[in-house]
């Protein structure tokens, strides 16, 4: 079975007091640099970006993750995200630290882990 990690990339950014609130789009960057060669599971990672950290990195397919803009808030897209790959039978992992939206998508299928389970894949890397 195929699987999808999404990450619900405020919040993981959000993680990491290193000064992010003053470049959001810059922060959003680095994160997709840093999954481009992370050791992560998921044959393919869903980076779901919202408001201005949508200027780091442009919406579309790089390799094996794939960046989608939120057209609202970041919690209704990473949902859908989830939900669809799920209604296709794919393992889905959503990497945030937020209790609703961690509800809505156990709900719909997924599995969810935190921040700083990624952030600790990352910084392996």
């Amino acid at each position: 079975m195929s699987s999808v990690l999404v990450v619900d990339a405020a919040n993981v950014v959000g993680a990491r007091p290193d000064g992010w609130w003053k470049d959001r789009a810059g922060a959003a960057r680095r994160l997709h640099e840093q999954l481009l060669t992370a050791d992560v599971p998921g044959d393919e990672l869903v980076l779901v970006l919202e408001g201005a950290a949508k200027g780091g990195v442009k919406a579309g397919r790089d390799a094996h993750v794939r960046t989608v803009h939120a057209p609202k808030d970041g919690d209704a897209t990473i949902l859908a995200e989830a939900r669809r790959a799920a209604e296709k039978g794919r393992s889905v992992t959503v990497v945030t630290a937020d209790r609703a939206l961690a509800a809505n998508v156990t709900g719909a299928g997924a599995r969810v882990v935190g921040p700083s389970w990624l952030l600790d894949r990352l910084s392996a890397g």
